[in-house]
């Protein structure tokens, strides 16, 4: 799959309109005078929004054997997950509360019958929320939002460490989630079971609100708004 007219095959670092700021940075940043910015609003009159855990592409044959998807999306409120799992068939997908005229899993049409203030008020910042892709080194989150993004995940985590890793992913910047050569490398020590669900395989994403021994909160289950990033057979 290509995006924006470049193969991400030939790519080592993520597709325009991010950029490296240095070798030695963390995250990358986000150009927003790039047009290509747009790219999921524009094509989005060629797809068709799907329903979480469904799978749609217009251009497949009804008897055409589905592909396999990549990894599963999974949406909570603290405790409460909402909805079904998001299966995710295509190379990048946008995950978000309110894009105009967006494809992908949009978690404004998630509903739950009470909802906490704090929840509701956290929903209303997810906004454009992250476009996830699977790149050739690894999976890459990019925040899209107007307000940073919380994530952990075991490649995050410093080899050997058993102190939990949260990092902070400010408003228009990427990093990678998930390290396809250190996953094969390290194990990491499973969180406290108190911490709620857990897959070595999965990442976990927080929108706002951050958690663990650097804030008050110390388990992502005591985030209103959070996604679990399930990957399937990550390589």
């Amino acid at each position: 799959m290509s995006r924006m007219g470049k193969p991400i095959e030939t790519q080592k670092s993520p597709p325009p309109p991010y950029s490296r700021l240095s070798p030695r940075d963390e995250y990358k940043p986000l150009d927003l005078s790039d047009s290509t910015l747009s790219y999921t609003e524009t094509e989005a009159t060629n797809s068709l929004i799907t329903a979480p855990g469904e799978f749609s592409d217009a251009s497949m044959p009804p008897d055409a054997t589905k592909p396999s998807h990549w990894c599963s999306v999974a949406y909570w409120e603290h405790r409460t997950r909402v909805g079904r799992l998001y299966a995710v068939y295509d190379q990048a997908v946008s995950i978000f509360y309110d894009l105009p005229q967006g494809s992908g899993f949009c978690l404004g049409q998630l509903n739950l019958e009470q909802r906490s203030e704090s929840v509701r008020r956290t929903r209303s910042k997810i906004g454009f929320g992250i476009l996830l892709s699977k790149e050739p080194d690894g999976v890459w989150a990019y925040n899209r939002g107007e307000h940073p993004i919380f994530v952990n995940s075991p490649t995050l985590d410093a080899p050997g460490g058993r102190a939990l890793v949260v990092r902070k992913v400010p408003p228009g910047y990427s990093i990678k989630v998930f390290d396809f050569e250190r996953s094969g490398l390290q194990h990491a020590p499973e969180p406290d079971a108190a911490d709620g669900p857990y897959d070595p395989n999965s990442v976990r994403i927080s929108f706002a609100k951050g958690w663990g021994p650097c804030y008050s909160r110390q388990f992502i289950t005591s985030c209103p708004c959070w996604l679990e990033i399930l990957l399937n057979n990550p390589r």
